[in-house]
């Protein structure tokens, strides 16, 4: 499993924690992000992430800011990507099992290392249960289309 994670200047050290929890865990880790703290525009950096991920069957994303809210709601501009903001373990498992989400997003600002790291292990075991929730992700993927 490849994982392509960036942030913007606000989530530099929670993207460095967060890169190093998932290389541990044995996945293929793509660093997006600047290299620096100096500020920059979080939406060119979810860009970044959506585009690779979009591109890259099968991979994942991880995008991080000050609050993921940013992130997440650039990502989710991408026809395919289905971000989720999740800030505590029940919704990253719920991202994955109910709304099959590609990209996981979360606040540095927001979340401790504690709790990003319950997020990942969440985050990484869980996977999407098909079912009912497979008719309501392919109503997500036309939403354009039906509005």
């Amino acid at each position: 499993m490849k994982y392509y994670i960036a942030t913007d200047h606000a989530g530099i050290d929670t993207k460095d924690f967060t890169k190093s929890l998932l290389e541990k865990k044995g996945y293929e880790v793509v660093d997006l992000s600047p290299k620096t703290k100096d500020r920059v525009d979080y939406p060119d950096f979810a860009k970044k992430v959506a585009k690779s991920v979009l591109e890259d069957k099968g991979s994942l994303g991880v995008l991080i800011c000050g609050t993921g809210i940013g992130m997440s709601l650039t990502a989710n501009k991408f026809d395919g990507i289905r971000a989720a903001l999740c800030n505590d373990i029940y919704s990253a498992s719920m991202a994955k099992a109910h709304n099959d989400a590609n990209i996981l997003c979360f606040g540095a600002r927001i979340v401790g290392e504690g709790v990003i790291e319950s997020i990942i292990d969440t985050w990484c075991k869980s996977e999407f249960e098909g079912g009912r929730h497979a008719n309501r992700i392919a109503k997500i993927n036309n939403s354009v289309d039906n509005c």
